[in-house]
């Protein structure tokens, strides 16, 4: 058995296919880490999800900000942005299938065997692992509740400020969603900045959130996504990013969780 993650989609299915015949990816016994984004602005979402629906025992999505906006627009019965791309995602007779599997994802994924934590854009420095899947867990249960269409409806406020267990449940539902989907720099407080979506070195008064000391001294790995403006590049071993911006023309990767070794192909 081989476990394998691999970086953003985002509804480029070629690549994708070409990468799991690269290595030769057996569904009756591998398993596969999708890092989030798994559909919207490619040329292919709806073949992306009907492989993910088909092979729904063999994959493990960690949503992100993508996935959870198509979430958002089918509970609050919103039509999807043009430059998605999405009208034949809402249009499929499986629409429904497709909006089941993305609730059953967890935001973010420890594997203690292999000493790793997997989310779509991280984990913020202040936080454990542990107290991260606490955080996630919180927001699964909401995102599978009734109360679903009420808090996604808050969803795209203003990042709150404030401690997060001091939060009202609309705005933790937020705070947590932006940690572990938006994230990409900080500010010197700790604080998220969501506006700056360059390159490391792109701002001299931010920080990317993993140069925190406490990853340096880390034995653990982090893999991650959604950051394509850093071409795969952290300058960590430890941390590891796999969006390295398929939709955006470059290539897609997949790593071999087990021996770090990674694959690419555009």
């Amino acid at each position: 058995m081989a476990q394998y993650a691999i970086g953003d989609l985002q509804g480029c299915f070629k690549p994708f296919t070409q990468l799991l015949d690269m290595v030769n990816f057996n569904s009756s016994k591998d398993h596969l880490y999708l890092v989030g984004d798994v559909i919207a602005r490619g040329p292919d979402s709806l073949a992306c999800l009907d492989w993910l629906y088909m092979h729904q025992d063999s994959i493990t999505i960690t949503l992100g900000n993508h996935d959870l906006h198509l979430l958002a627009c089918a509970e609050l019965n919103r039509l999807p942005n043009p430059k998605d791309k999405l009208e034949n995602v809402f249009q499929s007779p499986r629409f429904s299938k497709y909006l089941s599997l993305l609730k059953q994802q967890p935001l973010a994924v420890s594997l203690p065997e292999h000493r790793a934590f997997i989310s779509h854009a991280g984990i913020h420095p202040t936080w454990s692992i542990n107290t991260a899947l606490e955080y996630a867990q919180y927001v699964e249960q909401r995102y599978r509740s009734h109360s679903a269409k009420d808090l996604f409806s808050s969803m795209y406020s203003e990042h709150p400020t404030e401690c997060i267990n001091e939060l009202s449940e609309a705005e933790k539902f937020r705070a947590i969603i932006n940690v572990f989907t938006r994230m990409r720099y900080l500010k010197a407080n700790n604080e998220l900045d969501l506006t700056n979506k360059g390159s490391m070195g792109s701002s001299t008064t931010l920080t990317p959130w993993f140069h925190h000391e406490r990853f340096q001294k880390s034995k653990n790995s982090f893999i991650f996504g959604h950051w394509a403006a850093l071409k795969g590049v952290t300058k960590m071993q430890n941390v590891i990013a796999l969006d390295t911006g398929c939709v955006w023309g470059g290539p897609m990767t997949m790593m071999n969780i087990t021996t770090k070794e990674q694959y690419s192909i555009k």
